[in-house]
This record gives C-alpha cells, structure tokens and sequence, in this order.
C-alpha cells in the first residue's frame, strides 16, 4: 500500500480496496500508445533526410548545418522515447485506494500527484477493456464526475466532468462491482433527499445512514 496516498484517507473511513495497475499491462501501454506510429514515421522522414544530407555534395557543409536543425526538429521522438523510458518510474508512482467514502489515486513522473473524488461526486461508473487489458487479463474501471470541475486549457477556463480511473488492475470486476455499488449507494442517497433528509431515508434502501 501507498503509505504517501494514505495520508489523504479521513480518520473515519475505511479502505476497501488497495492496489496498483498490473505492470506489464501499464509498461505496454506506455510504449505502445497512439504517438508511436507518428514518432516512427517522423524518425523515418528525419533520418533519411539526414541520410541525404551526408551523401550530398558539399555534404560536410550541409551536413554541418542540417543535423543540429534536424535533431531539434525530432523532438516529438525524443518525448515519445523519453516517455516510454520513464514508464518504470510512472509506474512505481501509480497506486490506487478505494474507500467507503472516496477514490484516491497517485501518478506522475518526476512531480508526484495526488488526488481524490468522493462517491457522492460520481454519476457514472464504466468498465473498459482495451487490447492490451485483454491479452493481460486486466481491466480498467473509469468514473465520470457529476460535478463540473475547473480546468484550464490552452489559457482559456474550461470544465470538466472528469472523475477517476482505476486503470489495468487484475480484479477488475471485483473492484468494478464495489465502485459501482457504492457510488449507487452514495450518490442515489445524497441526490435522493426524501423526509427532507432524516436520520433514515425511508425513500430508498441505503445502507449509509445518518
């Protein structure tokens, strides 16, 4: 267990769930995502032009001018490499705690991050299985927020109804089932305030009371 990430949990809450995505499963993921055909093909166009450059005439002089310009000019490959190369240390960063209140979660690279989102502020729980979950027998449980959550983006405000995903854990449809009944259980009784909320809501048959 995260000892960092259990510094987030409330004195009152109780953890349900504790783990980390599977490490093949999330090492894959990381080299082989949507930018590596477009780093491939952009290593490919800038090296033969490299190439180019060394068998031309005058080669030493063109050579002296266009080989800094074109490592500059391959830097979306050197963000995909440096990516996939950091995926151990993202990995090693990354953990996961359900609660019966609340999701918490850890990531980053070189910059740690934490974040949480209680069940009360979750409207939707998915569960998705890409190609790389299925050959590794993981899944992913993706929450969606029913709160709009500030953002900014390209210098403009924006929001966002992002919530939390649990990603490539190997007892997927165990954790899904419990995300899935507690955010029911939570958020149906927060957005369900029969008896002008009494200590028991007699409307709906939530086992939180109180």
């Amino acid at each position: 267990m995260d000892n960092e990430l259990t510094l987030l949990i409330g004195k009152d809450e109780k953890i349900l769930y504790a783990g980390k995505p599977d490490k093949t499963c999330f090492i894959f993921e990381c080299i082989f995502n949507p930018l590596l055909p477009f780093a491939a093909i952009w290593a490919a166009i800038d090296f033969g032009v490299i190439g180019a450059a060394f068998t031309a005439d005058k080669s030493e002089n063109m050579a002296f001018f266009m080989v800094p310009f074109m490592l500059l000019h391959l830097m979306p490959v050197w963000l995909y490499l440096g990516g996939a190369l950091l995926s151990f240390r993202r990995y090693r960063n990354t953990a996961y705690i359900v609660t019966d209140k609340a999701i918490y979660a850890s990531g980053g690279i070189f910059a740690r991050t934490y974040k949480s989102k209680p069940f009360a502020e979750l409207s939707h729980v998915d569960l998705h299985r890409g190609i790389f979950d299925q050959w590794f027998g993981v899944g992913d449980i993706i929450t969606t927020s029913a709160q709009a959550n500030p953002a900014t983006m390209n210098g403009r405000r924006t929001s966002t109804n992002a919530g939390i995903s649990i990603d490539s854990v190997a007892d997927y449809a165990e954790v899904y089932k419990l995300v899935k009944q507690l955010q029911e259980d939570i958020y149906t009784d927060v957005m369900y305030p029969n008896d002008l909320r009494p200590k028991e809501n007699h409307g709906y048959k939530s086992k939180y009371m109180g």
